[in-house]
């Protein structure tokens, strides 16, 4: 990054530039995230959705939405949340009923199909928790660390949306 931006240049021990590798991780850890489950799929043989389908099962579980929820619970990322969830529909995963007080909503929660996608992935998480404990020294203590020190950075982001409007 610092090639492109001669601001960043020569900032090497910076806080500008270990944000600009913190920034470089995340985004690379999100996209290897996605990898693990799609490869876990493939392996399962469950290849009619995506690996970001599957998060955004997971990420929903029990919970009974609107699409508009959705966003507000930061239960999916995308653009086009009614062409997504027609999909997730048309698959089988999810159920959708319009709401009874104002019929332009929908209301969406997971059908037992998209339940099982929901338990695969936690059945993986809690595998990969279990390895990371034993085999990779990462304790519980780490992992509060880092979860504390991502959800500041989201606190931060936040704050900076807000100041736009």
């Amino acid at each position: 990054m610092n090639s492109i931006n001669p601001f960043w240049q020569n900032t090497d021990t910076s806080v500008a530039q270990q944000y600009l590798d913190a920034l470089s991780l995340i985004e690379r850890l999100h996209r290897l995230l996605l990898d693990v489950i799609k490869d876990e799929f493939e392996r399962l043989g469950v290849l009619e959705i995506h690996a970001v389908q599957a998060l955004r099962l997971f990420n929903i579980g029990e919970n009974e939405v609107t699409a508009g929820e959705l966003k507000s619970r930061e239960y999916y990322q995308g653009g086009n949340v009614s062409y997504n969830l027609k999909k997730l529909v048309d698959l089988g995963y999810m159920h959708h009923q319009c709401c009874e007080m104002d019929r332009r909503s929908v209301r969406v929660k997971l059908t037992a199909k998209g339940r099982d996608i929901k338990d695969t992935l936690s059945q993986l998480f809690v595998k990969h928790a279990d390895i990371l404990e034993t085999r990779a020294d990462l304790s519980s203590q780490h992992v509060d660390t880092i979860t504390k020190v991502l959800k500041s950075l989201e606190r931060f982001w936040t704050d900076q949306i807000r100041y736009i409007y």
